[in-house]
């Protein structure tokens, strides 16, 4: 076996490619760009290039570069991608894997083209994920007979349910994408500012309002605030961040163990939530290293 693996995430605007050490799963480098998978298919349509060759060619791009930053030569290490990779704008298209999946991820749809590992996506008969599954198979939950429900935020966070050692369904919401719309395309834009830090009044104030109110009235309150109450645009934008993620957050139940699986970005944000919600939260897991020990799962065995 390889002393290493290559852990790629592919996203739809921004790449990220990993060198890890096989066993301990120790990231030894890491390269970023910007260059996504929605550009890089705008590009391949616009050659005669087989679509698998020319995504692996922007892929060993990359690699070199590793390659040189490290000294470790890279030419046959294995190259595993999840996520947008096995989209219709991916490298290759997979079709989902039906629900219910192992959580050991033995049953999720793999595809190899000459060193790159391809796993595909989940779906139930109205949703679909690709990328959380793999990050769903690291994260090592208990083995227990109890439901347990992951919290998994982004531009479209995932509730994910697992029952028995299966991962049974599973819901996404558009919390940040309606951020997004809201705070830059909505009449709400001009009553929002500041930098991303956390106004925690406005973040507590909007969470509550989520929670308990109508979303389609208690946004338009972004407004008001500035026009009757003279509220800041900072204060703004940490309440409508607050008001949509109590309203995504209706959806947990307070019953069951509930694991947040983020990056530094959101854990602060849906730790409190939970916290002022009374969501207990049994563990955080870090959702990049959740990747990774997600797609040596799934490629140990290969």
């Amino acid at each position: 076996m390889n002393s290493y693996f290559l852990s790629c995430d592919w996203g739809t605007t921004s790449f990220r490619l990993r060198l890890v050490e096989a066993g301990s799963l120790k990231v030894i480098a890491e390269e970023r760009s910007g260059t996504g998978i929605a550009g890089t298919y705008q590009l391949w349509q616009k050659t005669s290039l087989p679509r698998e060759d020319y995504f692996a060619a922007i892929i060993n791009a990359q690699i070199n570069v590793l390659s040189e930053k490290t000294g470790i030569p890279l030419q046959e290490v294995p190259v595993v991608l999840s996520g947008m990779a096995s989209s219709s704008i991916g490298m290759v298209e997979l079709p989902y894997k039906e629900l219910p999946f192992n959580l050991s991820g033995a049953d999720l749809a793999v595809h190899r083209y000459n060193r790159f590992i391809i796993i595909s996506g989940v779906c139930s008969k109205d949703d679909v994920m690709r990328g959380e599954e793999t990050k769903v198979v690291g994260c090592g939950l208990p083995d227990t007979t109890q439901e347990q429900w992951l919290l998994m935020p982004g531009t479209h966070p995932k509730h994910v349910v697992v029952n028995r050692g299966q991962v049974v369904r599973f819901q996404t919401f558009m919390t940040g994408e309606f951020f997004d719309l809201l705070s830059t395309h909505s009449i709400l834009a001009a009553s929002i500012g500041g930098d991303s830090a956390l106004d925690c009044d406005g973040f507590i104030e909007g969470l509550h309002a989520g929670w308990a109110g109508n979303l389609l009235h208690t946004a338009f309150m972004v407004r008001t605030n500035q026009l009757l109450k003279k509220i800041s645009p900072a204060h703004n934008r940490s309440y409508l961040s607050g008001l949509l993620i109590g309203a995504e957050l209706k959806a947990v139940p307070l019953n069951i163990p509930v694991y947040v699986v983020a990056g530094p970005l959101h854990t602060p944000l849906y730790t409190l939530a939970c916290q002022l919600l009374n969501i207990p939260v049994a563990a955080v897991i870090d959702a990049d290293e959740a990747l990774i020990r997600g797609q040596w799962a799934v490629i140990a065995d290969l």
